[in-house]
């Protein structure tokens, strides 16, 4: 049988679709070709009428990755008041919510030490996305000559991730959240807000 444009064209982004959140939750080589085009409602023999190679998958699951979480700072941004979007981002990324669904998160906190070994091309494909990602931040601080705000975009970003992917290795406990609050203040260059201590009561006489 054969298909329209249209409907190849929607099934290739089906595939890049299911894939971007497998890759993020196995890792670029945790989970193999069978199984992505398995999710995707679809056989093994029908991935190269998609894709050249396995690499080209990747890269297109990441790159959709990073434009989905580029979009979504963008949207929060437009309805945030200026002085407050970087925050407003900032605060989106270090929560829980994101440290626990790795699946549909950002892909460089996923991927990041992976496509680090990974080819030339593989590599620029994502410095290019990540180039702007720094943009999309940058833009959140109109009152900043360009280029710093660039390197404080960077700077911001860097101890995102950072957090971000050690939150996850410290689990989900005290020490988890701690390390996302303690990214988020020094993300947004504020002082580290003291913990709350218990308050002490005299016991009661009997």
């Amino acid at each position: 049988m054969r298909y329209s444009r249209e409907h190849k064209l929607e099934t290739h982004a089906r595939i890049v679709r299911k894939a971007s959140v497998r890759i993020r939750e196995k890792g670029a080589h945790g989970i193999g070709v069978a199984d992505l085009m398995k999710d995707a409602g679809l056989t093994h023999g029908g991935f190269y009428a998609h894709f050249d190679s396995r690499e080209a998958l990747v890269i297109e699951a990441f790159v959709y990755a990073m434009d989905r979480s580029t979009e979504r700072w963008r949207k929060l941004a437009e309805t945030t008041p200026p002085a407050k979007r970087m925050a407003a981002i900032v605060e989106s990324y270090l929560t829980p919510l994101h440290r626990d669904d790795p699946g549909h998160g950002c892909a460089i906190t996923a991927l990041g030490a992976e496509i680090a070994r990974e080819s030339s091309k593989t590599r620029k494909a994502f410095a290019a996305k990540l180039d702007q990602m720094v943009d999309m931040l940058a833009e959140q601080m109109p009152r900043v000559p360009r280029k710093a705000a660039r390197k404080q975009a960077l700077a911001a970003l860097s101890t995102m991730v950072g957090a971000l992917v050690l939150a996850r290795i410290a689990g989900s406990g005290e020490l988890s959240d701690d390390i996302l609050a303690a990214g988020s203040d020094a993300a947004l260059g504020r002082a580290a807000s003291p913990k709350p201590t218990a308050k002490k009561t005299r016991p009661r006489s009997n």
